[in-house]
């Protein structure tokens, strides 16, 4: 399996970039547009990859990071999504943003995938929503400003990471200002 590419690009699709290695060998990996429209010519790429293999081909996906390519492959565990779709979703938002759709349950940012339909769209988000919280990293909470500005608040008192965080799930429902947040999770956290 190759898992990690380092090289130049030689070409843009598309979908997917050559991009060829020390050795002379040039590998097609599809990957999202973002990744696409930042690559330049002749230029150093590196890609965190996806071997897909089936009895009729083997494709490579790339990624820029670890992440993207964790939630990738969570896609795939999901019946009825393949790479192709999975690198779609990506191709329509960041990592934070598929991130916040999955936990919100946005179907509407979905079901703008093409080919990706609302039942399908149900299946991702319902499957997801709880293998999320195993990748550590793919918390939502430390990526909204007031988020951070609130967990920054709670270790200030001492509190970790983690425990901040399970409070910020707390606040589901409940409404008002950062202070309020940050009265609401102090009073979480004082039950515990």
């Amino acid at each position: 399996m190759i898992a990690y590419l380092e090289g130049t690009v030689k070409f843009k699709g598309s979908s997917y970039l050559i991009i060829q290695t020390s050795g002379g060998v040039g590998y097609k990996v599809h990957t999202p547009v973002d990744l696409i429209t930042g690559a330049m010519i002749d230029r150093p790429f590196t890609l965190y990859t996806y071997t897909h293999i089936r009895d009729d081909l083997l494709d490579l996906y790339g990624f820029a990071d670890p992440e993207n390519l964790a939630l990738f492959e969570l896609f795939l565990t999901v019946s009825g999504i393949g790479p192709k779709l999975a690198l779609s979703i990506f191709s329509i938002g960041k990592l934070t943003k598929i991130k916040e759709a999955i936990v919100k349950g946005d179907i509407s940012f979905f079901t703008a995938v093409p080919r990706l339909g609302k039942k399908n769209a149900q299946k991702l988000m319902i499957e997801l929503r709880p293998k999320l919280g195993s990748l550590g990293e793919l918390d939502l909470s430390a990526e909204t400003g007031e988020t951070k500005e609130i967990i920054d608040a709670l270790k200030s008192f001492g509190f970790s990471a983690n425990e901040a965080k399970e409070a910020i799930k707390s606040l589901k429902d409940f409404e008002g200002t950062t202070s309020d947040k940050i009265r609401q999770t102090l009073k979480y956290l004082g039950k515990k």
